[in-house]
């Protein structure tokens, strides 16, 4: 009898013993899966909370001090407008609804960045003499933005020419009929601009019927300092 007493005692206690080890062996389980599943999820938000820096006008980089960021993307055929943006502030969008045919210029003060006017110029049917005296008026150290819309050329003479010339434009004098230009000047300029893109309108190479695609430039725009 005692035999078969100390038998159950040993069956009990093996018993209590393997549900204590199953009991343990769970909770520090599921704990261990709760932990790592909040320090997953942890470091998930961290990293979706580490965005990429925003640069001035969306640039891929960011400008150094005394200069002024900018971007200026062409019409796309004569459906999509142009932008011109500048130390971050969009001037001329289909948006802001102060763009037309033609070409479409800003411009603004080289010192402070701060914009003067903006005005659109109807190459194709309008008045050349309205840009000819627009371009004859603009006072030393201003800075020119210029994006072309549809057809930046029908309308062009040398004298016009001459005045973008003058701004720091090296490829207006190529500039033909729907031709796509981007173009970044100031008047008061030593030497050319490094800020102009132009594609010409190519039946052989055109993105688009009768029109080159679009032209996007940016890039940094030194503050006259003097």
């Amino acid at each position: 009898m005692m035999r078969v007493t100390g038998l159950i005692r040993y069956v009990a206690l093996f018993l209590t013993l393997l549900g204590t080890w199953y009991l343990v062996q769970t909770y520090f389980d599921r704990s261990w899966k709760a932990i790592s599943l909040r320090s997953w999820i942890g470091a998930i938000s961290k990293s979706d909370n580490k965005q990429q820096p925003r640069h001035k006008c969306g640039n891929q980089k960011s400008c150094p001090e005394n200069y002024f960021a900018f971007k200026i993307i062409s019409g796309a055929a004569n459906v999509v407008g142009p932008s011109i943006c500048f130390n971050d502030e969009i001037l001329m969008s289909s948006v802001k609804n102060n763009i037309g045919r033609g070409l479409n210029i800003a411009l603004v003060n080289g010192t402070n960045g701060q914009l003067l006017t903006t005005d659109t110029f109807d190459m194709y049917s309008g008045d050349i003499n309205k840009l000819d005296t627009f371009l004859q008026q603009i006072k030393r150290g201003t800075i020119v933005l210029t994006a072309s819309y549809d057809d930046a050329a029908t309308k062009m003479n040398d004298k016009v020419r001459a005045h973008f010339a003058e701004l720091g434009s090296s490829q207006v004098s190529q500039l033909g009929f729907r031709d796509n230009w981007v173009f970044l000047g100031a008047k008061g300029l030593k030497n050319k601009s490094p800020f102009e893109e132009h594609i010409k309108n190519d039946v052989e190479t055109n993105k688009y019927d009768g029109w080159p695609e679009l032209l996007e430039m940016e890039g940094c725009a030194p503050r006259k300092m003097d």
